[in-house]
């Protein structure tokens, strides 16, 4: 008869049963043993009205968990804008400069991020850094960048351009898409070139309890597009509460300008425009160079490309109507004229493309420096001095009076 080997049922049962009390007894939630905290309470958010005129102020209040810092992100779901810029400065790693130019159409026509007000004196030294500060550095320093997300996701498109190609105004060749994190990166630069200012983007104004109860007066300045804004708080990354809407509303005589996302009050520059064209034509031109800068110094939320190419195509009304009254009077060289106007086709295609490379502290040097030119070259010839030496341009004066008056009698 064989012997039997190995273990015993009845005695490997009673094994199963001991170990497995064993563990029973010494199991823990799962949360705990895998060393996990509890989830974070999403924070809750309330408005205390649905829609503001023009502007206002929207109270912002809820709960958050205790001991974090609640910022909030508020932007414009309806109108998007144009944000662009040129990368023309030296790296300071290669020592080349880029000439990259970005891009994109989806903006948001307003975008500001609203931080506890303890934080106010970060913002105030970002401020001391002048035009150069860094929108990205400053949301870290906050530890706002937690709540920036929607600029972050905009389609961005980049060009690889020459110094030549910059010159001529154009964007040079289409680079690949980039990824996420550098798709980031250069949103919060292009939220800074449309923007401008750090307190169009960032605010001071979320008071915090120690319990996590929150509260903030966000002001929402007039001039904006109008539509439906959308409020997010967040605490963290991943946590933040339920979208909150309100709706901005605008009436006439405010009409939103779509490209600018902005809104203005249509008669300011209608009778601003009035005396410019009186003025303009007056020296022979549509008036122009004297509306440009006076829109970029009376309407300062409108961007200097669109300023530029608003004033273009609103000239050929008073163009039109100077040359019809300057042709009757016959104070127009056609030849003269044809000639300069075939040059003038040249520098309009490139004026255009040139103008959205550049910043508008470029463009008010610029145009700044050409306008100062232009004055003290118009004033010394008005010198007597020059006047006595130029005979063959007193003999010119004479005969336009001349025809002036035989027009003026003409017409009695």
């Amino acid at each position: 008869m064989k012997k039997r080997t190995g273990i015993r049922p009845w005695l490997f049962a009673a094994m199963v049963m001991l170990l497995g009390v064993n563990v029973a007894v010494g199991a823990e939630p799962d949360t705990q043993a895998a060393g996990q905290p509890a989830a974070m309470a999403a924070p809750t958010i309330t408005l205390d009205k649905a829609e503001i005129n023009n502007g206002g102020t929207i109270k912002v209040s809820g709960q958050a968990p205790a001991g974090k810092p609640v910022f909030l992100e508020v932007w414009a779901d309806e109108h998007d804008v144009r944000a662009n810029r040129f990368d023309s400065e030296v790296d300071k790693e290669t020592g080349k400069r880029p000439y990259i130019f970005y891009i994109t159409d989806e903006m948001p026509a307003y975008y500001k991020t609203f931080v506890p007000k303890e934080l106010q004196p970060k913002i105030d030294a970002a401020k001391k850094d002048g035009k150069k500060w860094s929108y990205s550095a400053l949301l870290k320093d906050l530890g706002a960048d937690i709540a920036y997300s929607v600029p972050a996701k905009v389609k961005l498109e980049s060009y690889q351009s020459t110094l030549m190609a910059s010159v001529i105004g154009s964007r040079g060749d289409l680079l690949p898409a980039m990824d996420e994190k550098e798709t980031r990166k250069r949103s919060m630069q292009l939220v800074k070139a449309r923007f401008q200012s750090i307190d169009k983007v960032v605010a001071a104004v979320v008071d915090v309890k120690p319990d996590g109860s929150y509260s903030a007066d966000i002001k929402i300045r007039d001039g904006l597009a109008p539509g439906k804004y959308k409020i997010v708080a967040v605490v963290d990354k991943k946590v933040k509460s339920e979208v909150a809407t309100f709706e901005n509303k605008i009436a006439f005589p405010l009409v939103y300008l779509e490209n600018a996302g902005t809104s203005l009050n249509i008669f300011y520059p209608f009778v601003l425009s009035l005396f410019v064209a009186i003025f303009g034509v007056l020296m022979g031109a549509g008036g122009g160079f004297i509306m440009n800068p006076l829109l970029l110094a009376l309407f300062s939320s409108l961007p200097h490309t669109v300023v530029a190419g608003t004033v273009t195509p609103t000239v050929l009304f008073s163009q039109g109507s100077g040359i019809f009254n300057y042709s009757k009077i016959k104070f127009i060289s056609w030849k003269l004229g044809c000639g300069i106007g075939c040059s003038m086709l040249l520098g309009a295609f490139i004026g255009p493309k040139l103008t959205e490379m550049i910043t508008l502290d470029q463009f008010k040097f610029a145009f700044g420096w050409i306008l100062i030119i232009l004055a003290a070259l118009m004033l010394w010839q008005t010198m007597p001095g020059y006047l006595a030496k130029n005979k063959k341009e007193q003999a010119i004066l004479k005969e336009f009076k001349k025809r002036a008056e035989v027009s003026a009698k003409g017409k009695n």
